[in-house]
């Protein structure tokens, strides 16, 4: 009875306080949502002044409130999410003109190498002629060098281009490309007099720029060439070729000028070629080519002057590097898309701009020359090389087979170790480093333990797993531990003295496909199936990383001197980790997924092979293209000998290749 009371005595407190008070509105309500109410309420009460409201009325109030804050969140968010899509658009265009920029800084360079080389020609043309010839030849390259840049593109026929208009609209960036400027590239190398618009698209720009930025010294000196050819057939007795009847327009091919969406060639970075061919020594003289039936036979007058003391304007072989151009500009001078980029830490991507040495210095290759093909008669999935790199192991169908490479000539093995049943293939074998025991694993639950010191190769002991597959394998620096990747996803530690299983590592939810070790034999480094790559401490027999991925991981590599590690993808990525900040490089000169990795043993570049039948030899760690290998068939496996030396590969044409590292 008496909390009935209380009840009804705060009831008419209640009612009180709305009587007396009009309600407030709540911040950001409706005008006409309060002024609608308190009509209603003074007509209700028939006084204007007063607000009676009842608890109905009032919760009614508080739900169009409710509702119109509702609608103005949603709206806001639709804002939000637009301007999210506008900021990832222009990001997106953002990366693709860096990348345009960098291309045309690029083929700059590669102009102005070419008119210094051309100019070498000249002043070696030019103590040969008589006297008078050699003053018209300077008179020549005097006049070609003062050239202004509207007579330049007169003479040229390159037509003034529209100016860009103030505001450009995503959506019309994004189908028309129209008319943009490109800014200036870090470097700071910039063109005072381009003019650009629209017409053709964006990436078709980049053949007039370059055209532009590289006519005026190129015809200077290409006018100067032609005089002394032309002088020294006049001085020889021969047919007088006038200085002033070369043609002003110089029809230049230019490289970048490559039509279509995103062509290859459209940004200027492409890796060397196979074997080492540098697409930029093509590219080199394309540049050179005139349509001008008389330019052709001055330039080829000068060419065959200046071979004479062994200069070349333009290099015959593609397999050494250009003289002259930057290392930076070595893998940069036939107009591919930029393959490698940093990714900072928060996922921003920025192509890498490459140091001038990345090609150059003590142990970086130039290429690799192909020496012996192994016929291994399957599948080669594994392979591995003798550290004295006599040797070389290949992994089939059941079996491993033992070849010696110290003679040229037509190989056979010359042993064959039958490891599982014939339908089994060989996933992994390791050399212990004295070369005398080969360990190899396979599709079984066993692996087997060769001992190579014998005159016939035999089992000396079989280490037996529950998992039914063992995937990778590697040996502890102290060659005392063995290391298995198994198909459940465990890792096996075995004792190699003992023969016994000491521990395993848990974590991988699917397949372990790769494993790799530290050179002081402290952490272990495993790829799985389940898109991870985790770290293992081998002192504390615990999980220290991990790494997770979108895509499978099939290959990965520790750097032998440094703190960086290579990871190879069913995406076709290769990743290269800095395994103690949030710094990473992406490469993308795959086309497939990256079926084996391996560091060089100096630890200044490693190789990667894939489904694409690819051999690629990268810079460590921002991924510069050294070289670049070409197969017949997908490329499995791939090893590298202790003194950097040699690469072997196994691939899917039942052969294994070998390689001899030129640098």
């Amino acid at each position: 009875m008496q909390l009935s009371c209380t009840f009804k005595s705060n009831l008419s407190v209640s009612c009180l306080l709305f009587s007396q008070a009009p309600l407030q509105p709540p911040p950001g309500s409706s005008a006409s949502v309060v002024a609608a109410a308190a009509a209603a309420a003074a007509a209700a009460s028939g006084t204007p002044q007063s607000l009676k409201l009842t608890y109905p009325e009032t919760l009614d109030r508080i739900k169009e409130e409710f509702q119109f804050l509702q609608t103005q969140y949603h709206s806001l968010k639709l804002e939000c999410e637009k301007l999210a899509t506008e900021k990832t658009e222009i990001q997106r265009h953002y990366v693709m003109y860096y990348e345009m920029s960098y291309g045309l800084n690029i083929e700059m360079h590669k102009q102005t190498e070419i008119a210094k080389r051309l100019n070498v020609i000249c002043a070696q043309l030019i103590p040969f002629l008589s006297q008078e010839h050699q003053q018209q030849v300077v008179q020549a390259m005097e006049r070609a060098k003062q050239v202004t840049m509207g007579e330049l593109n007169a003479s040229i026929g390159v037509r003034g281009l529209p100016p860009l208009p103030h505001s450009l609209q995503a959506q019309h960036l994004s189908q028309h490309a129209q008319g943009l400027p490109v800014g200036p590239h870090p470097s700071g190398l910039t063109h005072p007099g381009l003019a650009l618009g629209g017409g053709s698209g964006l990436l078709a720009l980049s053949g007039a720029l370059g055209a532009q930025l590289a006519a005026k010294d190129e015809r200077a000196h290409l006018e100067a060439a032609a005089a002394a050819a032309a002088a020294a057939e006049h001085h020889r007795g021969t047919e007088t070729l006038s200085v002033s009847s070369v043609p002003p327009a110089l029809g230049l091919r230019n490289p970048l000028a490559v039509q279509g969406a995103y062509p290859p060639g459209a940004f200027g970075l492409p890796p060397p070629g196979v074997n080492g061919d540098l697409p930029g020594a093509a590219g080199y003289g394309a540049g050179l080519h005139l349509v001008s039936p008389q330019m052709n036979g001055a330039a080829a007058a000068a060419a065959a002057a200046a071979a004479g003391y062994g200069r070349s304007p333009v290099s015959p072989h593609p397999h050494m590097r250009v003289p002259g151009l930057p290392a930076s500009l070595q893998s940069a001078a036939s107009g591919k898309p930029a393959y490698s980029f940093h990714v900072s830490a928060d996922g921003q991507m920025q192509p890498v701009p490459f140091p001038p040495d990345a090609l150059l210095g003590p142990g970086i290759p130039r290429h690799a020359r192909q020496i012996h093909t192994l016929n291994h008669g399957e599948v080669v999935c594994a392979v591995t090389i003798s550290t004295s790199t006599r040797h070389v192991y290949t992994g089939g169908k059941g079996c491993v087979k033992v070849w010696d490479i110290s003679q040229p000539g037509s190989k056979s093995p010359m042993a064959q170790l039958d490891c599982l049943n014939r339908d089994n293939y060989i996933r992994s074998c390791k050399l212990l480093s004295d070369g005398r025991t080969l360990i190899v694993g396979g599709e079984a639950s066993t692996l087997s333990i060769w001992d190579l010191a014998t005159p016939t190769p035999r089992i000396k002991a079989e280490l037996t797993s529950s998992a039914p597959a063992c995937y990778a394998l590697a040996i502890s620096p102290d060659n005392k531990v063995c290391f298995s990747c198994c198909s459940d996803g465990n890792i096996v530690v075995w004792d190699l003295h003992n023969q016994t299983l000491v521990r395993q590592f848990q974590g991988h939810t699917d397949g372990a496909s790769c494993i790799d070790i530290s050179n002081d034999g402290t952490k272990l480094w495993t790829g799985g199936l389940d898109n991870t790559v985790r770290c293992w401490d081998l002192r504390e027999g615990r999980q220290l990383q991990q790494h997770d991925f979108t895509s499978q991981i099939f290959s990965l590599g520790y750097c032998p001197t440094g703190e960086w590690l290579a990871v190879g993808m069913e995406s076709s990525n290769v990743e290269v980790l800095h395994v103690s900040k949030p710094d990473k490089y992406q490469l993308h000169l795959h086309e497939s997924c990256v079926l084996s990795l391996k560091f060089a043993y100096c630890g200044k570049w490693f190789v990667s092979t894939g489904k694409d039948n690819l051999l690629n030899a990268w810079r460590t760690p921002y991924g510069s293209s050294i070289f670049q290998s070409k197969e017949s068939s997908s490329v499995l496996s791939c090893d590298i000998s202790p003194d950097d030396q040699f690469i072997v590969t196994g691939s899917g044409d039942k052969k294994a290749t070998v390689y001899e590292v030129i640098y």
